[in-house]
């Protein structure tokens, strides 16, 4: 059988697969070509990432699928109760990237506290020059240490993202209209471990009492926050959405930005994907990154992984 993985997957993944004979190829096929391209060579496994959309006129059209693969979380690229509708399995990797997303959330954090997002945007320009004048810009940084983190969504990567939080020291409250109550296991080097419980309170409590946000929920139709959470935020406040564009109002959230009512913010994800707009990209309060939240060789390795063996359970 043929797998097609349309936007990449590891070499461990792709030498799982290949040892139970599946030919896995690993070319990128233009979206408007992808219909002739899987019934011309008959593959079986659609293997995407965020870039290809699996819509109904694939799902439709190409009979010899049998799975649609998702390596991540969101499937929100994939029709997937169409898919399953008309029999094909669509999988996908919840776990794999959860710690790698978590550990971008806090780069964004560090560098957003010190503005790193800035110096090192300024310092090449004019670090030999007004050396000074930048070290006072950049003289009046805060800790992260018993400040307050408010997680927005405390599924797999809002745990993973309070962990490292509980670690640095900091304060955890959370928001999920799904989830009452979760315990975060932290393990330490020497063997020691230490668990933590966090109840989830509303989203209006989380909105006026952190000092820092992290949002990790799906896709959706609203905003997540626009204009009236903005409001209900402490003033100076730092926002971090490595979950999806689209779920914060970025036109909001540059207003805010100008006028002093946030502090920073980091954005993984954008709106206007692969084009964020230019008053995002070129706002100096904003910490920029191109959709790299599981993007760790790590990560890679254990969504190859992880999609090669539900695969091959599937087929075999």
């Amino acid at each position: 059988m043929k797998i097609l993985a349309n936007d990449g997957i590891s070499q461990s993944g792709v030498e799982t697969l290949e040892k139970k004979g599946f030919e896995v190829l690993t070319i990128t096929v233009a979206q408007d070509q992808l219909v002739n391209y899987i019934n011309e060579n008959e593959i079986s496994v659609l293997l995407v990432r965020s870039a290809t959309k699996v819509r109904t006129n694939i799902i439709d059209n190409c009979p010899s699928l049998k799975i649609i693969g998702r390596g991540g979380v969101g499937m929100d690229n994939i029709d997937v109760a169409y898919a399953r509708e008309k029999g094909l399995h669509v999988i996908n990797t919840p776990a794999a990237s959860s710690e790698s997303v978590a550990e971008l959330v806090f780069a964004h954090l560090y560098g957003g506290v010190r503005f790193l997002h800035d110096s090192n945007r300024n310092m090449p320009l004019e670090g030999d020059s007004k050396f000074k004048n930048l070290k006072k810009a950049y003289a009046n940084g805060i800790e992260l240490r018993g400040k307050t983190l408010g997680v927005i969504g405390i599924g797999r990567i809002g745990q993973a993202t309070a962990k490292i939080a509980i670690g640095v020291g900091m304060n955890v409250i959370a928001y999920d209209p799904f989830i009452d109550e979760v315990e975060i296991p932290l393990e330490f080097f020497d063997g020691q471990s230490a668990k933590f419980k966090i109840k989830t309170v509303s989203k209006e409590e989380v909105l006026k009492n952190s000092d820092f946000f992290t949002l990790h929920v799906p896709a959706q139709k609203e905003y997540v926050i626009g204009n009236p959470e903005i409001e209900q935020m402490k003033d100076g406040a730092g926002i971090i959405n490595a979950a999806r564009g689209g779920v914060i109002d970025e036109v909001a959230l540059v207003d805010a930005l100008e006028k002093g009512k946030l502090g920073f913010a980091g954005l993984d994800v954008f709106e206007n994907e692969p084009s964020p707009a230019i008053k995002v990209l070129m706002n100096n309060k904003i910490s920029l990154t191109p959709h790299i939240g599981a993007a760790t060789r790590e990560a890679q390795d254990r969504i190859g992984q992880e999609l090669a063996e539900q695969i091959i359970t599937i087929l075999n």
